[in-house]
């Protein structure tokens, strides 16, 4: 009885893609292949160190290794970072969460969990004094930027109708800048911001609350109060993407950072710097009973004015009824009527007096011009002779006989002929 045999030939196996941009929905890579690349290139890179906060510090009794987070400062970005607790032994001072810190790092892949982790073999605490010069440093650039110029300054409002407050969670900071404006003016309102005000969060949280702020169109001055702390405590106050942020906002900007010898960058780019949380409410509102008492002042400055000014006119009023012009009022115009009499007789004088003495100027010069005149010698027998051309004969050579000659008498005239020049006759 013969076997029954048959062939079973297994799939070929399928050919994966050499690179991820050659993969595809038919052909794609698995996870296996996918987490090996990635550590594979993980693995090349180099020790680095990095600068970052630490948050959420695991430390185990006993354990070989402790875990922490290492968060930036400046923006919401955190890595895992694994250390060996010789490492962290030998840090010189306590390592706490909150802490500044640059650590060496190898960056590493976990590709059963798909994580990328720090393996730190060194960490070092950023001193305060390193942390103060990094400030100082910032603090010439943003001057030389201009941030700082009183000229950019925006004027706080007298009496705002909205007040927004960025402050810590149930703080004393928030108290004391609520109880102490409202006492000053009961009615005002408040849009409160309860944010972080120190540790890794402070900067970003702090940075958001002001953006929401300034564009309620309600707010019209913000105020950021945090209490006093160590210098470390009041450091995000000094970050320069919260600083930048404050710089940009539009709404007038108080700020009341820790005491008054305090002065975190944040108090250089405001519009105004309150000493305290405390000197803030007193600055954004005036005090209600101090306004009354101005008011109650004023009023009775201006009573005091027009009763001045009333009393002054009726003294003036009086002395003009007191004048004798006002008690008898024609005797100026009889006073004006007798002036413009004598003027008047005077007037008429000196014109009679001038006609006379003109007349007999008159007389004399018409007595000189009669005596003068040619016209009294012809009334007394002389005659003028004048050729036809009207030329006067004054000698006998002017003329020839038969010349026709005009004699002018007194009373009329005369032609002659001229004769002939007879001795013998």
């Amino acid at each position: 009885m013969g076997t029954l045999t048959s062939d079973h030939h297994s799939p070929a196996p399928r050919r994966l893609a050499a690179r991820a941009l050659e993969t595809t929905a038919e052909n794609p890579w698995p996870v296996r292949l996918l987490s090996s690349k990635i550590t594979e290139y993980v693995n090349r890179m180099a020790p680095l160190w990095v600068e970052g906060q630490v948050v959420q510090l695991n430390r185990r009794p006993g354990a070989t290794l402790a875990f922490l987070t290492l968060r930036d400062t400046d923006a919401d970005m955190s890595l895992p970072v694994s250390v060996h607790a010789r490492v962290l032994a030998a840090v010189e001072a306590p390592l706490e969460e909150g802490a500044h810190v640059v650590v060496h790092a190898k960056p590493t892949f976990w590709p059963k969990r798909g994580t990328l982790q720090l393996q730190a073999d060194e960490v070092r605490p950023v001193g305060v004094g390193e942390l103060l010069a990094r400030i100082e440093h910032l603090k010439r650039v943003l001057a030389a930027e201009g941030l700082f110029d009183a000229d950019r300054r925006t004027p706080l409002p007298f009496l705002p109708g909205t007040v927004g407050l960025v402050c810590g969670r149930e703080s004393k900071a928030e108290h004391d800048v609520v109880v102490n404006a409202r006492a000053r003016w009961p009615s005002l309102r408040f849009e409160i911001r309860e944010v972080a005000v120190q540790g890794p969060r402070a900067v970003a949280e702090v940075t958001a609350a002001i953006a929401e702020l300034d564009a309620d169109p309600a707010v019209e001055v913000i105020v950021v109060a945090r209490g006093g702390g160590a210098v470390e405590d009041l450091l995000p106050f000094s970050n320069e993407a919260l600083v930048r942020a404050a710089a940009a906002c539009r709404t007038p900007l108080v700020s009341a950072i820790g005491h008054e010898t305090d002065t975190p960058l944040l108090d250089l780019v405001a519009d105004y710097r309150a000493s305290t949380p405390t000197d803030a409410a007193k600055r954004i509102v005036p005090d209600v009973a101090e306004q009354r008492r101005g008011l109650a002042q004023a009023r009775q400055r201006i009573r005091h004015a027009v009763r001045a000014r009333l009393h002054g006119e009726e003294q003036r009023l009086d002395a003009l009824r007191s004048r004798p012009v006002m008690a008898d009022p024609h005797a100026v115009v009889e006073r004006r009527e007798e002036e413009v009499r004598r003027a008047r007789l005077a007037g008429t004088r000196a014109f009679a007096w001038r006609t006379d003495r003109a007349a007999g100027e008159l007389g004399a010069l018409v007595g000189s011009l009669r005596a003068l005149s040619p016209a009294a010698t012809l009334a007394r027998g002389y005659a003028v002779l004048r050729t036809h051309e009207g030329e006067v004969v004054r000698a006998p050579d002017q003329v020839e006989p038969g010349d026709q000659l005009e004699a002018l008498l007194a009373q009329g005239r005369l032609v002659l002929e001229v004769g002939l020049d007879d001795p013998s006759v």
